[in-house]
């Protein structure tokens, strides 16, 4: 440990030397305290944080991620160009503690550079939150600056499924469907079932049983927010909303919140309201129930119709454990700039660097894609989409791209920070085993394996 620690504080020098470094450090400090102060809340709570967390976090996270990708390929590559390695490969270290060293003094550099930013706009929230009303600051407090976890009604795949199945056999006892497609007859029945749970009718009513598990021990005595989201079929108007009755609480078993008004929402929103603690049974069931009061049907969509939220812990863990999932995200990125650098000159290792990071920003073109089965395109006119002799080869490698970068893009602290969700300890364990010791350690081995079997001992450089 004592050689590895010692390449990281030559890796810290080199850093310190790059002008890139000083200019990033400038940039991250322009992002924290100049963005909140160019770009003007709406003076609401939820406005407030987007802009305070979503911007000066999501600009620190790239500016660190570009300058990580620079110092990664940089530190080595020009190690070997400038005949510097060879000063340390001679001596008692072996390669891989070379590279490992680097690659630490990396990841300690990004720490550093996100415990002075993080820190930075944590102060910001706290100083710049006293500034709103205090309707607006309650809100912050309890619905954003806060680590809050969801519960949702049990998955229905299971029920549909076996509606599905039950129709489509009635069916095709009643009736025959000879030359007929079966599966697309199938298809069609189950979207008319997944219709039947989401569609609350005009004057009808939907209800939600929402489990809380054992959660509902912790939860007696604190209040709960629904949130919830509906669309319409038809557009009443730019500002149209729809009214609707609810009711909390099983009657004759718990208690029951009920407003006194209908409550007025606009569609294709989310929208998020409390309700009053302890509406729940013995078992932790939450009943919730909608009835429609208007002439047209609401559609409750049944991944993010309904979900409830409650208070989990506060923001500075969650915080700190958002910041921990963009430090994986870096370790990532120095990974892949050392193992390009340790078979590419420093200009060619920075652009395939660049070039990897850009393919997987592009993950939804990937997946179209994908889904097309060709990288023709879909033609919509004709409803087909052409084949080539590329397809057979391009489709299976973009299906594994996406697969590697899924395993690091599922994980997005900013928005879960933003909207005050909790960021648990078994999610930030999952993004290190993914992220930094399953994606990066495939760079890390095969940068170590290239490096291992590296020429140092030609001449680099000469003319």
């Amino acid at each position: 440990m004592q050689a590895i620690f010692a390449i990281v504080g030559l890796t810290w020098k080199a850093a310190l030397r790059y002008r890139l470094f000083w200019v990033i450090a400038a940039l991250l400090l322009c992002a924290v305290v100049g963005l909140p102060i160019l770009i003007k809340d709406d003076g609401t709570a939820a406005g407030f944080a987007q802009i305070l967390i979503t911007y000066t976090l999501g600009a620190v996270t790239t500016l660190l991620g570009l300058c990580t990708l620079w110092l990664g390929c940089g530190t080595l590559a020009r190690d070997v160009e400038d005949c510097q390695i060879q000063m340390l490969v001679v001596k008692p270290i072996a390669r891989w503690q070379i590279w490992i060293g680097k690659w630490l003094g990396i990841v300690l550099l990004n720490v550093v550079l996100l415990a002075i930013s993080g820190a930075s706009i944590y102060g910001l929230l706290l100083y710049r939150g006293k500034g709103l009303s205090p309707e607006e600051q309650f809100k912050l407090m309890n619905e954003v600056l806060v680590a809050r976890s969801s519960a949702r009604e049990e998955n229905l795949d299971a029920r549909i499924q076996k509606e599905t199945d039950r129709i489509f056999k009635d069916r095709l006892e009643k009736k025959k469907f000879d030359g007929m497609d079966l599966n697309a007859i199938r298809n069609e029945i189950a979207s008319q079932v997944r219709a039947g749970f989401q569609i609350v009718e005009p004057g009808g009513t939907r209800p939600w049983i929402i489990k809380l598990g054992s959660a509902k021990d912790r939860l007696k005595g604190q209040p709960l927010y629904l949130r919830i989201k509906f669309n319409t079929p038809q557009v009443n108007g730019g500002n149209a909303t729809y009214y609707g009755r609810w009711q909390v609480g099983r009657p004759g078993k718990t208690k029951v919140w009920q407003p006194a008004e209908l409550m007025s929402l606009a569609p294709d929103t989310f929208h998020e309201f409390p309700i009053p603690p302890d509406l729940f049974d013995e078992k932790g069931d939450l009943i919730i129930l909608f009835g429609n009061m208007n002439e047209t049907a609401l559609l409750f969509q049944l991944d993010d119709g309904m979900e409830v939220l409650y208070r989990e812990g506060g923001f500075g863990a969650n915080f700190v454990r958002g910041l921990a999932i963009i430090l994986c995200w870096m370790s990532l990125l120095a990974a892949l700039g050392l193992a390009a650098a340790s078979l590419l000159s420093f200009p060619v290792a920075a652009f395939f660097s660049l070039s990897v990071l850009i393919i997987s920003l592009c993950s939804s073109t990937l997946s179209t894609v994908v889904s097309d089965g060709t990288i023709t395109g879909y033609d919509s006119e004709k409803g087909t989409s052409g084949h080539v002799s590329a397809d057979n080869l391009v489709i299976p490698v973009f299906r594994g791209l996406l697969v590697i970068i899924n395993l690091v893009q599922q994980f997005s602290p900013i928005d879960l920070l933003t909207n005050g969700r909790n960021i648990t300890w078994q999610v930030l364990g999952l993004a290190f085993a993914q992220i930094v010791l399953l994606v990066g350690g495939v760079f890390m081995l095969a940068g170590i394996f290239i490096f291992n079997r590296r020429e140092l001992a030609t001449a680099q450089g000469t003319t």
